[in-house]
């Protein structure tokens, strides 16, 4: 199994390169976004507790996004691969993947690091409130704290990864098919 974890900060272009790589190698695409947005819509008891801290752009704590994300591999674990999509955010969750993939018989295969400068991401934010409605990316404020949050608590887990050569940057500013041309080149030569 394939197991490749897309990295950035927020607005940088993860959700739509996830959604090309997602068609292209036939894997399961797991955004714990989505996954929080689904909930916080349902009013589960997770979205609720999620929303308090979505709302203020703070992280869900680590013990709720793991065992979110380990009930999704353990529902797909016959897939041909999956794409995380916004996790591992700390390096706390970044121990806990690999364990749960050692427990498994499972190992990342590659970390892909999106990047981009503070004003592009946050002008695609603003833009993507326009677009799609998501209250979390209309506020200024609360955009200047995620980007905060992530680079205080989210940034370190490059260097997890870098450290065990599993990190590749790749610039998040170009054309979208300029991108997710490089993004291919490092997935198949991590295959």
């Amino acid at each position: 199994m394939l197991n490749i974890a897309i990295f950035g900060a927020p607005g940088v272009g993860k959700g739509t390169q996830s959604a090309l790589i997602e068609k292209k190698y036939n894997l399961v695409h797991i955004s714990t976004g989505d996954i929080l947005r689904e909930e916080t819509s349902k009013g589960t008891e997770l979205g609720l507790k999620a929303k308090a801290y979505m709302d203020k752009g703070q992280l869900i704590p680590d013990e709720l996004i793991i065992n979110m994300l380990e009930k999704k591999v353990d529902e797909n674990i016959n897939a041909e691969g999956i794409l995380y999509d916004g996790f591992p955010r700390t390096v706390k969750q970044a121990e806990a993947l690999d364990e749960m993939f050692k427990k498994k018989g499972l190992k990342l295969d590659t970390f892909l690091c999106l990047s981009a400068d503070h004003d592009t991401l946050v002008a695609r934010l603003l833009n993507r409130a326009k677009d799609s409605g998501r209250s979390d990316d209309a506020d200024v404020n609360v955009i200047e704290n995620r980007i905060k949050v992530y680079n205080e608590q989210t940034l370190p887990v490059a260097d997890y990864y870098r450290a065990q050569g599993k990190a590749v940057e790749i610039n998040g500013i170009g054309e979208i098919n300029d991108i997710f041309k490089l993004i291919c080149s490092v997935i198949d030569n991590a295959k």
